[in-house]
């Protein structure tokens, strides 16, 4: 009997401190976790955040570079085509070695336009491939020539060595005459020297301005 009442004592005793024990607040294995975790991420962000403001003030800012303005390629444009060369044979008068007559010659002169032709006319009174034929120009420098309305304006200087007698002059101004007159559209001619009408060309017979078909008898 006594021996049970000494059991029944001891496990009322055990009892109370069972019971005393678990009234005690445990933390189960979930709370402690989320509070690991929580405090990482926390800890995680922390050090994120001052990652992420270290390197937006040690980044440098990126620049952008203008592109240069684009350039419109050149157009091409057609170039005019140049004209035609033409040939013509025509008279071209010379004088005899004795300076008596005129003597006419065929010679063949290329040309672009009417200014041209007249101007290679002059150069052909200028020279002769033929000894018996005399150029009574070609000491006479042309420094210009002019066709306008049917009127050759032609602008020359005449150096000393270009002097003629009175025959050769008579000659050269008749030579000069009938070679631009050969063309239909040459109403007359008016020959300057050094820019300026002079009386005579020689000094021997009279320059008459413009020469006309009709003065020069043809």
């Amino acid at each position: 009997m006594n021996k049970k009442l000494t059991y029944a004592g001891i496990a009322v005793l055990l009892l109370a401190v069972i019971s005393g024990c678990g009234d005690k607040p445990t933390a189960s294995p979930a709370d402690a976790a989320g509070q690991d975790s929580s405090s990482v991420s926390s800890g995680a962000e922390g050090n994120a955040g001052n990652d992420s403001s270290a390197n937006s003030t040690s980044a440098p800012q990126a620049t952008s570079t203008p592109e240069p303005a684009a350039t419109e390629a050149p157009v091409a444009t057609e170039q005019p085509a140049a004209p035609e060369k033409q040939s013509q044979t025509i008279k071209v008068y010379y004088t005899d070695p004795q300076q008596t007559d005129l003597v006419a010659a065929d010679v063949s002169v290329s040309f672009t336009d009417a200014k041209d032709k007249y101007t290679e006319a002059f150069k052909a009174l200028q020279s002769s491939k033929n000894a018996d034929q005399i150029p009574l120009w070609s000491k006479i420098e042309l420094k210009s020539l002019e066709f306008t309305n049917g009127q050759i304006v032609l602008d020359i200087h005449k150096p000393d060595e270009a002097q003629l007698g009175a025959g050769g002059e008579a000659l050269a101004i008749s030579a000069l005459s009938q070679t631009f007159f050969q063309f239909e559209e040459v109403k007359n001619i008016d020959v300057l020297v050094d820019g300026e009408q002079v009386e005579s060309l020689m000094g021997h017979v009279d320059l008459v301005h413009p020469i006309t078909r009709e003065n020069n008898g043809l």
